[in-house]
């Protein structure tokens, strides 16, 4: 509950990417696995499945347009790492890699630009979505980033 609660509190204080950035020496608390000169890599604190990570350009942009060839290049490079890391550690079937832009393609966050790596399993959606728009995740978000951080620090 304290996680859903958090939620609201979240909006009220600006970007999210943003200040994981800045907040150096909190990454735990921003659930934030790895950093690189021009972007981050985060945990999903809404995931859709266990260990759901989000990538964002450490400059605040909104836009895929909007994005320098180097962001682009390294947000592309870093979704690579992001599966293999989600491979050798949650080993998942398969993964959803891709980009919402705009309320109506399912953004949730409009103003910062991030790319989304999702694991997943056969059968991993079951009947809660459906019967009460809940989504179960077997794995704690805290043990989640305790197990992916360190993969992170050895192949980036």
């Amino acid at each position: 509950m304290t996680y859903v609660g958090d939620a609201n509190k979240e909006d009220a204080g600006g970007c999210f990417f943003c200040r994981a950035w800045q907040e150096k020496g909190r990454e735990r608390q921003h659930l934030l696995v790895a950093r690189t000169d021009l972007c981050l890599i985060m945990l999903n604190r809404f995931p859709y499945a266990s260990a759901h990570l989000m990538l964002a350009p450490a400059r605040h942009v909104g836009d895929v347009e909007e994005a320098t060839l180097d962001e682009g290049r390294e947000l592309w490079r870093l979704a690579a790492v992001a599966k293999k890391v989600l491979r050798n550690t949650v080993r998942p079937q398969g993964f959803n890699i891709g980009i919402n832009q705009g309320r109506s393609a399912g953004a949730g966050v409009l103003d910062h630009l991030h790319v989304h790596v999702v694991p997943r399993w056969t059968g991993d959606v079951n009947f809660m979505p459906v019967l009460a728009d809940l989504k179960v995740i077997p794995q704690a978000l805290e043990e989640t980033w305790e197990l992916l951080t360190p993969y992170f620090a050895d192949w980036l």
